[in-house]
């Protein structure tokens, strides 16, 4: 069985930083074709942060684009999101998930293997 476990989640004020990470061992599957973060919060659906791809493609969502960044640790078979310049607004359960086929970070359906989450509060 697959376990993926996820770190790093806290509360911080905003403008502060955190850095998430990802542990699994289907990140060192060759099969995997992108590895990327995603978040939800309550009322709201699941939507995808980030992602980055075998062929070294990379894709974000407009809100995040030049405050967090994603990157793997093969070695590790780790995943890692650096959080910078957080906002309220960016308060929210994240995920890391992976994929077999390449796609892009809003395809949520096409990632197959989930973690159970890390709760990030960015509050005043």
């Amino acid at each position: 069985q697959v376990h993926v476990v996820e770190s790093g989640g806290g509360s911080v004020q905003p403008g502060e930083s955190l850095r998430l990470s990802c542990k699994a061992s289907i990140f060192s599957d060759v099969l995997v074709k992108c590895m990327g973060w995603f978040r939800q919060s309550p009322g709201k659906e699941r939507e995808g942060g980030g992602i980055i791809c075998r062929d070294g493609s990379e894709s974000y969502t407009n809100s995040v684009k030049g405050r967090f960044t994603i990157s793997q640790d093969n070695a590790e078979n780790t995943l890692n999101l650096e959080m910078n310049s957080l906002r309220p607004e960016d308060t929210a359960t994240y995920y890391c998930a992976t994929s077999r086929v390449y796609t892009f970070y809003s395809a949520i359906n096409d990632f197959s293997f989930w973690g159970h989450g890390t709760q990030v509060t960015v509050s005043s």
